[in-house]
C-alpha cells in the first residue's frame, strides 16, 4: 500500500480539443477503442498501491461520472479505499475562475480529512506508465519539498504544444516552469505530475487562493522554485500528452506501433476501464485487416488499415477505414472510403462517399452527425 492519496486533475486552460471536447470533458474521451483518458492515470495509481483516489470533474461531468461510477473495476481495496470525485465550484470550462486552486479550496475539507501524509497529483490528458510508489520513495529519500515528473523530448517543435516545461539544474533542481511554444526541439517536458507532503500541499494552494484567484497550481510551484527544494524525476517511455485535436489523433495511431504499444501496457500492469457485455467482433470472410485495434461488438464487412475501431461500431461492405479513429457505436456505410479522420460517437456516414484528410489535419466528424 502507497503512503499517499492521489488527486486527478483536470485539463489546464490551454488544452483545447475541437468537437471532441463539446460533449464531453477530455478525461471521458474515448481512447484506442476502449478505453478512457482517464483510465491510464486511475490505473497508475491503483497499481501503484494508491487506493484513495479523488477525481477532479469540472464541465459536462455526466459520461466522466457514468465510466468511474464507484471505482471498483479500478480495483481498489473495498476495505480501505474511495474513489471520490471533487466537482468544480463552477462546472462551467469558459469561466475564468474555473482553475484547479479553486476547485481545490471548494473541497479543502475532504481533502484534509484524508489521512494520508502525501498527496500525489497526476493530470487526466496524459496516457503514459509510471510506478508512483517507485516516485514517493524517491521523493522521500531526497527529502525534497515537492518532485515533478518529466520527460526530455527531441520533438518539442512540433509536439507537446503549449505543455510545461522544466529547466533544471545539474542537480535536477527546478529553477523555474515555462511553457512549450514549439521554438525549440530538445525540451524538458512536465508531465504535470507532483508529489509533496499533505501538509505542504495545503499550504501552497491556501497561498495561492490568496495570491491571485487565476493562479493554478503550477503557477504556485514556480513561483517557490527559489525558496523551496523542488527536483525533478525523469520518466522513460511513451508519453502522449492530448491538449488539442491533432494530438489526440496522433496518440491514438501512435500506440498502433507495438514498440510503442508496450512501453504502456504490460501483464503486470493492466489498466483497468469499465467493461461491457458485448459479443465478438464479427468479420466478413473477405475482409482485410492491417495493423488496426478493433473493439467488441463491431461488424466487420469492409477494409481496415492502420486505425481504431471503437466498441460497436459497423463498418460495411466495400467501406475503407485508413489511419482513422471511429468512436463507438459509429456507423461506416457501403463502399464509403476514410482516411485520416475521426469519427464521434454514433455519428453515420453513408451517403459522402468520401473523406480523406491528412496525418497534419485530420478530419472530424461529429458525434450523431449524418453524412
Amino acid at each position: 500500500m502507497c503512503n499517499a492519496f492521489g488527486i486527478v486533475t483536470y485539463e489546464g486552460m490551454n488544452v483545447h480539443v475541437k468537437g471532441l471536447q463539446d460533449y464531453r470533458p477530455v478525461a471521458a474521451f474515448s481512447f484506442l477503442g476502449r478505453y478512457r483518458m482517464i483510465d491510464f492515470a486511475l490505473s497508475n495509481l491503483s497499481n501503484s498501491g494508491v487506493n484513495q483516489i479523488k477525481v477532479m470533474v469540472r464541465e459536462n461531468p455526466r459520461s466522466l461520472l457514468e465510466h468511474l461510477g464507484t471505482g471498483r473495476h479500478y480495483n481498489i481495496n473495498s476495505k480501505r479505499g474511495k474513489l471520490h470525485v471533487l466537482p468544480a465550484k463552477n462546472m462551467n470550462e469558459n469561466d475564468f475562475y474555473s482553475n484547479d486552486i479553486n476547485s481545490f479550496m471548494y473541497n479543502m475539507e475532504a481533502i484534509e480529512a484524508t489521512n494520508m501524509p502525501y498527496v500525489i497529483l497526476t493530470p487526466c490528458n496524459m496516457v503514459y506508465r509510471q510506478d508512483f510508489s517507485v516516485l514517493l520513495d524517491a521523493h522521500i529519500e531526497s527529502q525534497a519539498d515537492v518532485t515533478i515528473l518529466y520527460q526530455n523530448v527531441d520533438n518539442a517543435k512540433t509536439d507537446f504544444i503549449n505543455c510545461d516545461t522544466l529547466e533544471l539544474n545539474k542537480q535536477k533542481g527546478v529553477l523555474s516552469i515555462g511553457k512549450n511554444r514549439g521554438n525549440a526541439k530538445v525540451r524538458t517536458i512536465s508531465l504535470e505530475t507532483y508529489i509533496l507532503s499533505k501538509e505542504l500541499f495545503i499550504s501552497l494552494v491556501r497561498k495561492a487562493a490568496n495570491t491571485s484567484s487565476l493562479y493554478w497550481f503550477r503557477d504556485i510551484i514556480n513561483d517557490q522554485c527559489s525558496e523551496l527544494d523542488i527536483r525533478g524525476y525523469a520518466h522513460r517511455g511513451f508519453v502522449a500528452c492530448v491538449n488539442d485535436f491533432n494530438s489526440y489523433y496522433r496518440a491514438n495511431i501512435d500506440l498502433l506501433n507495438y514498440h510503442k504499444a508496450m512501453e504502456v501496457f504490460n501483464d503486470d500492469w493492466p489498466i483497468y476501464t469499465r467493461t461491457n457485455d458485448s459479443c465478438p467482433t464479427q468479420y466478413a470472410a473477405d475482409v482485410i485487416v492491417k495493423n488496426s485495434l478493433v473493439s467488441n461488438g463491431c461488424l466487420i464487412e469492409g477494409n481496415l488499415e492502420n486505425s481504431v475501431i471503437g466498441r460497436g461500431a459497423v463498418i460495411k461492405k466495400g467501406a475503407v477505414v485508413k489511419n482513422s479513429v471511429i468512436l463507438p457505436a459509429a456507423y461506416i456505410g457501403e463502399d464509403v472510403h476514410i482516411e485520416n479522420v475521426v469519427v464521434d460517437k454514433k455519428a453515420r456516414i453513408v451517403r459522402k462517399k468520401e473523406l480523406i484528410g491528412s496525418e497534419e489535419h485530420p478530419l472530424y466528424v461529429k458525434r450523431n452527425d449524418k453524412i
